[in-house]
C-alpha cells in the first residue's frame, strides 16, 4: 500500500523543501491509532519527512531513493485530524552516489498557526539497488 503524505509543497530550493500534510479523519490508519483518540502515527510523520527528502533528490536525478537510517529522531506533539503537519527538510553537505544525509523537522499547524514540534531528527537516504 502506498501513502502519499505530502499534500502541498510550500517552498522548494536547492537543498531545502517545506511541505504540508493535512490530516483527515478519512485516513484509514487513524481508526486504529488510537481508538477514541486518533493521531497521526509517528512512523507516518517520519514517512512524510522521507517523501519530502525524496522530492529534493528527484531534482538531482539518479533514480529512486529509500530510507537508509535514522538518528536521534524525537517525537513531540500529537497531530490530530483537522490539523496539519508542516514538514521542513534540509539536505546536508556531502551527498554521494551511495547516500544523502538530511536534517528534518515537522510542526503541528493548528488554526493556521504553527504550534509545537511533532518530530525532528536526522536521517539518511540511499538509492535502491536492484542489481
Amino acid at each position: 500500500m502506498h501513502f502519499a503524505l505530502i499534500d502541498t509543497v510550500l517552498e522548494q530550493e536547492t537543498g531545502r523543501i517545506v511541505a504540508l500534510k493535512n490530516v483527515s479523519l478519512a485516513e484509514e490508519y487513524l481508526g486504529d491509532h488510537f481508538p477514541g483518540f486518533p493521531v497521526l502515527p509517528g512512523v507516518m510523520m517520519l514517512e512524510a519527512l522521507v517523501q519530502a527528502a525524496r522530492r529534493l533528490l528527484e531534482t538531482k536525478g539518479g533514480g529512486d531513493w529509500v530510507l537508509g537510517g535514522v538518528k536521534a529522531m524525537r517525537y513531540g506533539s500529537f497531530v490530530r485530524p483537522g490539523e496539519s503537519l508542516r514538514v521542513e527538510v534540509l539536505l546536508e553537505p556531502g551527498q554521494s552516489q551511495e547516500s544523502a544525509a538530511f536534517k528534518g523537522s515537522a510542526s503541528v499547524v493548528r488554526g493556521g498557526q504553527v504550534a509545537e514540534t511533532a518530530v525532528s531528527g536526522r536521517f539518511t537516504m540511499r538509492p535502491i539497488n536492484l542489481g
